[in-house]
């Protein structure tokens, strides 16, 4: 699926080596992880993971995917848009959120892109 980045997502070159379908996949695997998390734990209500992206062409697609994904597991999604990956970690911990993704490939190339993870129970 690409390579990682570091330990807290996947990156690659969009469309070729990360594709939609690998988006949609993390998704899945996401909803049902976290849902099981909360049942775990006694909760019911489905899992909520807030979503932002870079604005990359990409992303857009990859967004949708994960969207895909995560509520065919029956989690819940909220979208941040466009927006900066520090703020995605912030409203993931604050806003008492299971799961942030944030789509982006920071400094490389237009043509690549990733997906990064951040657990808010990691501290």
């Amino acid at each position: 699926m690409g390579k990682y980045f570091g330990t807290d997502g996947f990156r690659g070159e969009a469309g070729i080596t990360l594709t939609a379908d690998h988006a949609y996949k993390v998704g899945r695997f996401l909803g049902w992880y976290y849902n099981a998390l909360r049942e775990r734990n006694g909760n019911n209500e489905p899992a909520r993971i807030v979503i932002g992206k870079d604005t990359r062409r990409s992303s857009y697609m990859f967004e949708y995917s994960l969207v895909a994904g995560l509520t065919a597991s029956g989690a819940d999604a909220y979208l941040l848009h466009v927006t900066t990956t520090p703020s995605v970690a912030y409203i993931a911990r604050v806003d008492d959120f299971d799961c942030g993704i944030m789509i982006s490939a920071s400094h490389n190339p237009y043509y690549d892109n990733g997906i990064k993870l951040i657990d808010c129970y990691l501290s």
